[in-house]
């Protein structure tokens, strides 16, 4: 018998339990095909937002949550930490398209374990899945290297000004590159009008922008080279 990632004892048949969330009903697909031909893997459920995701944790209790950054509501980062809340135990992998050196640390403060880049191959995966199952963490040579640097030297390797906003800037500055107006993003974030114009004030002042135009033409940029 062997110990099991969130705890539980484990006999030789018995399989970990994986969550995948991510909004793309495709993506979805294509890694439960992958996983469903692992002897010692098995998808539990699948959600596309946080909501349906927090009802699949409690109902199928899985290992490991395969979770992507962008989903139809919620935040992937923001997802992570409910989770980690719910059930220390539970191990999270963040399989992104989103750039790591933005979301990488991120996510490891969050809560996760690791994270991988959609563009990998599609063994990595399996490979992250089940070191991150060994409680270790899984990240691409270069994220490693430069959070090594990082610790080592202080600094940030080529520091990206974007870094230095907050996880909540961070998202509202992808809505804002999505199009969502500060109405239809105080919608989506539960947060007063007020509140994202005070972000919104924020991101302009930490990027250098003058005004809400450059904001927006910046923001749309960000997010076409993060698809």
């Amino acid at each position: 018998m062997t110990s099991s990632a969130n705890g539980n004892t484990l006999t030789e048949f018995t399989k970990y339990r994986v969550l995948i969330v991510d909004d793309h009903p495709i993506v979805r697909h294509g890694l439960a095909e992958l996983i469903a031909h692992e002897p010692d893997l098995e998808v539990c459920g699948e959600a596309g937002d946080t909501p349906e995701a927090l009802r699949q944790v409690d109902t199928t209790q899985p290992h490991v949550v395969i979770v992507d950054i962008s989903l139809k509501s919620g935040h992937g980062i923001d997802l992570i930490e409910q989770i980690k809340a719910k059930d220390e135990r539970i191990k999270m992998l963040v399989s992104s398209i989103h750039d790591e050196s933005l979301f990488a640390e991120r996510a490891l403060r969050a809560g996760a374990m690791g994270y991988i880049n959609k563009q990998e191959a599609t063994e990595k995966v399996i490979d992250a899945v089940r070191q991150v199952l060994r409680g270790e963490i899984y990240l691409s040579p270069r994220m490693s290297n430069r959070l090594l640097h990082t610790v080592v030297g202080g600094d940030r390797l080529n520091s990206n000004p974007i870094e230095g906003l907050s996880n909540r800037e961070l998202e509202v500055f992808e809505m804002i590159g999505q199009g969502l107006t500060t109405k239809q993003i105080a919608g989506k974030l539960h947060l007063s009008p007020k509140t994202i114009e005070t972000h919104r004030e924020k991101i302009k002042m930490k990027l250098n922008l003058a005004n809400s135009t450059e904001l927006s033409h910046r923001a749309v940029q960000w997010v076409l080279e993060n698809r």
